[in-house]
């Protein structure tokens, strides 16, 4: 039996690829509206294109291209995919609301006082757009690494 490289998994290299394309695009995107480069961009959850969504529809698309789409294989990574894109535009959108709330209400008992205090992050989910953006990215790269390299 002969085992390959991680790097030689198409599989795996369309989930990669995804996931770092969307990081990219929200890189870009950072620096063209704030002019100023940000690496924070590449880890950060949130924004336009979901790198969540971006993943897991590469992961699904090219195990449909791979294994083919009538097997079971397709059907547990397709699963798996709208319980992440699920749980990003909704679970962890409604989190980043109540962080939103949460810090609001935190900085007006805190103006008179000088106390420190740390704030929670927001920027956690994201709406249908960024989700529906992040999946086309990653049947698009998924696509294309299956035409060229799968």
């Amino acid at each position: 039996m002969e085992i390959s490289a991680w790097y030689e998994n198409y599989i795996f290299l369309a989930v990669i690829s995804a996931w770092t394309a969307a990081q990219f695009i929200k890189f870009v995107t950072g620096i063209v509206r704030y002019k100023k480069a940000d690496f924070y961009y590449f880890v950060s959850t949130g924004g336009m294109p979901s790198a969540h969504s971006a993943s897991v529809s590469a992961l699904a698309a090219s195990v449909g291209l791979h294994e083919g789409f009538n097997g079971s294989l397709f059907a547990i990574a397709l699963t798996f995919a709208f319980i992440v894109m699920f749980d990003a535009q909704s679970v962890r959108r409604a989190a980043g609301h109540q962080a939103r709330i949460m810090n609001q209400m935190v900085d007006k008992l805190f103006k008179d006082h000088h106390w420190p205090h740390g704030k929670l992050k927001e920027l956690l989910g994201h709406t249908r757009l960024e989700v529906l953006a992040g999946m086309s990215l990653g049947t698009i790269v998924a696509a294309l690494l299956h035409h060229f390299v799968g």
